[in-house]
C-alpha cells in the first residue's frame, strides 16, 4: 500500500511538472491576442507584444524623481518605495509589454522611445537607470519580504491577468538587470498624454521562463486625457431601505477607490451620506458592509483588498456619521460573488461594488 502511495505521489508530481512545462515561455512570432500598439507611440522594429492591458478610465501615478523608502509595507511584506515628486493622472491607460529582438540593449531601446516622444513634439520629464531609479533594481513585478521595485510602482504580479509562466508573466516577473526608465509628455488634442517607459534585460528567467533570459523587455504605459463618464446614480436612503426589506441587501456603485487601494475617494461622499441617513432613520438596523471586486488579479489579493475596502467604509461611517460600531461589521469576498461575467469591462464594472447586507 505504501509503495502504491509513493508511486501515486511520483506520478502526480510528474504530471504537475509536465503541465507547468507546457506553459513555459517561448520566443513569440505574433502579438498576444487582442493587443494593439498605442496610436501615440510606435513599437521598436521587430518586437512583439507579450502583455497587454487597456482601461477606459483609471488613475496613474507618474514618477518624476527617485523612488525613496517609506515606512509602509505592501501585501507581499515589501517596504514600499515611492517618488517624492510625481504627477497624479487620470484618463485612458494602455500598458504594453514588448519582447525585443535579440541583442538589443535596454539603453538602445529606451533612446528610440525617447526619440519618438521628442519627434512628436513631446519631452522627457525624468529619467533614471539601475539603482538610481530607487527600490530594488533586480526585481520586476514579483517578490516579497524585501523592497518594492520600479515595476511594482505601476503593477505587481498579484494583479496580472497573464497565467503563470506565460510569455506575458515571464516578461515582467523574472529577475532583471540593466534597468532604464523615463517619464515623458506628449501633446495631444484635449491636453497632454503621458508615457512611462521602462526597459531591462531578463537576467534569469528560471526553468520556466528561460526562453527570455538575456532578452530585453520594454514596458510602455500610455495615459491619454479622457473625460470620465458621469453615469453614477446615487441610491437614496429610503430606496436602500425598501430593497433591503425585500432582498436583504443592496448593491452600491457610488463608493469609489483608486486602483489597488483601500482609501475612499471624495466622490464616495454622496453614497456614504445616504448609508448614514439609512442607519439614522432605522436605529434598529445592523448591517454588514461587504466589498466585492472583479477577477483582475490574484484570488487572495482580491479577497484582502475587498476586506480592507469594506473596513474603510465602516470606519468612515463610525467616525464621520456617528454610527454605533456595534451596528456595523465588514467583510470582503473578492471575486467570488459576481453579478455579471468578468469577460468585458462592463461586466467587471458591475462586479466592483459595495453591498449593504442586513445583519439582524
Amino acid at each position: 500500500m505504501r509503495f502504491r502511495k509513493i508511486i501515486g505521489v511520483a506520478i502526480g508530481g510528474l504530471l504537475l511538472t509536465c503541465s507547468l512545462a507546457a506553459a513555459d515561455a517561448t520566443s513569440p512570432t505574433n502579438d498576444v491576442k487582442g493587443a494593439a500598439d498605442s496610436r501615440l507611440l510606435p513599437r521598436y522594429q521587430g518586437s512583439f507584444i507579450v502583455g497587454y492591458e487597456h482601461q477606459q478610465f483609471t488613475d496613474f501615478n507618474l514618477p518624476l524623481s527617485i523612488l525613496e523608502k517609506t515606512d509602509r509595507l505592501d501585501a507581499s511584506n515589501n517596504y514600499v518605495f515611492a517618488p517624492k515628486t510625481s504627477r497624479d493622472l487620470e484618463g485612458q491607460l494602455t500598458r504594453l509589454v514588448y519582447l525585443l529582438p535579440e541583442s538589443r540593449s535596454p539603453l538602445e531601446v529606451l533612446r528610440n522611445y525617447q526619440d519618438a516622444v521628442t519627434k512628436a513634439g513631446g519631452e522627457v520629464l525624468w529619467q533614471c537607470k539601475g539603482d538610481d531609479c530607487g527600490g530594488s533594481s533586480r526585481r520586476s513585478a514579483a517578490g516579497g519580504g524585501g523592497e518594492t521595485s520600479l515595476t511594482m510602482h505601476f503593477f505587481t504580479e498579484k494583479t496580472l491577468k497573464d497565467p503563470a509562466f506565460s510569455n506575458g508573466a515571464c516578461a515582467v516577473t523574472s529577475t532583471i538587470a540593466d534597468q532604464r526608465y523615463f517619464s515623458g509628455r506628449l501633446p495631444v488634442d484635449g491636453g497632454d498624454a503621458h508615457v512611462a517607459v521602462q526597459t531591462f534585460t531578463i537576467a534569469n528567467g528560471g526553468p520556466y521562463c528561460n526562453a527570455f533570459t538575456n532578452r530585453t523587455v520594454a514596458i510602455v504605459h500610455v495615459i491619454e486625457p479622457k473625460a470620465r463618464d458621469k453615469k453614477m446614480v446615487v441610491v437614496r436612503a429610503e430606496e436602500m431601505a425598501k430593497v433591503i426589506d425585500t432582498a436583504g441587501r443592496v448593491a452600491l456603485y457610488g463608493i469609489l477607490f483608486d486602483t489597488d487601494k483601500a482609501e475612499l475617494k471624495p466622490e464616495s461622499d454622496a453614497a456614504l451620506t445616504e448609508i448614514g441617513a439609512l442607519l439614522k432613520s432605522h436605529p434598529g438596523l445592523a448591517v454588514v458592509i461587504v466589498g466585492h471586486t472583479d477577477n483582475v488579479g490574484a484570488f487572495d489579493y482580491n479577497i484582502d483588498l475587498s476586506k480592507r475596502r469594506a473596513a474603510a467604509v465602516v470606519a468612515t461611517l463610525v467616525k464621520r456619521f456617528q454610527v454605533a460600531a456595534d451596528r456595523l461589521k465588514s467583510a470582503g469576498v473578492g471575486m467570488v460573488s459576481p453579478t455579471a461575467p468578468n469577460t468585458s469591462e462592463d461586466g467587471r464594472a458591475k462586479n466592483r461594488r459595495v453591498e449593504v447586507v442586513r445583519l439582524n
